[in-house]
């Protein structure tokens, strides 16, 4: 019998957020994303706890394939 794997979803913000508390009711005060955008230290974090990110709902993914697309347009159509 096949081993079928049941893969739940979760937003990733909640796990940062609900991590995020327990730390700082233990009383330490973490920064997550102080140098820069905070969704990739949030992606290592969730990864650190065994939780696969999901890609889709990362805005710089997202931000990317729209200049992509804007780009390829502009190359085969001409004027933005």
């Amino acid at each position: 019998m096949e081993n079928i794997e049941n893969e739940e979803s979760y937003n990733p913000w909640t796990v940062v957020h609900l991590v995020f508390e327990h730390l700082a009711d233990a009383g330490l005060h973490p920064v997550l994303g102080a140098t820069g955008h905070p969704g990739e230290p949030a992606a290592e974090l969730l990864r650190c706890l065994g939780i696969r990110p999901d890609p889709q709902g990362d805005q710089r993914i997202a931000q990317q394939t729209a200049e992509e697309l804007a780009e390829l347009r502009e190359r085969m159509l001409g004027a933005p």
